[in-house]
């Protein structure tokens, strides 16, 4: 009965040892609602990034080559936000991958917050 109850206490330990390790991994998005941003710095004062169907970047309006040059552009944006919010705005066909690579390069560089912003469709489009 001991050799069991020893097991047991070390797997209880290990497991409190290990368990903080577990919650840390991923990515905190914040999601875009209507009058979210009440009282805080509008989008123009932060960084909104644009990700096209054919894949082009843009940040804050300027159009950005590779994930390479978007890292050094963030790197001098970012600190120049206003709440450190990087949004990203994405088309439906746009793979995760691309959207998650993107987020993540602007947690690495500095971001504070992150949002994705859906692109809304024209209502003509709708008609066609």
């Amino acid at each position: 009965m001991t050799p069991l109850v020893d097991v047991s206490l070390v797997l209880v330990i290990i497991f409190m040892a290990v368990s903080p390790f577990m919650l840390q991994a991923g990515i905190v998005v914040s999601e875009s609602r209507a009058g979210a941003a009440t009282g805080k710095a509008s989008l123009d004062e932060n960084v909104q990034i644009s990700l096209s169907a054919e894949g082009r970047l843009l940040v804050n309006g300027e159009a950005v080559a590779s994930l390479d040059a978007l890292s050094d552009k963030l790197k001098t944006v970012i600190p120049k936000s206003k709440d450190g919010l990087v949004t990203l705005q994405a088309e439906k066909s746009n793979h995760v991958g691309q959207i998650v690579e993107i987020l993540d390069i602007a947690k690495q560089v500095g971001a504070k917050k992150i949002a994705i912003i859906n692109k809304t469709e024209d209502k003509n489009e709708d008609k066609k």
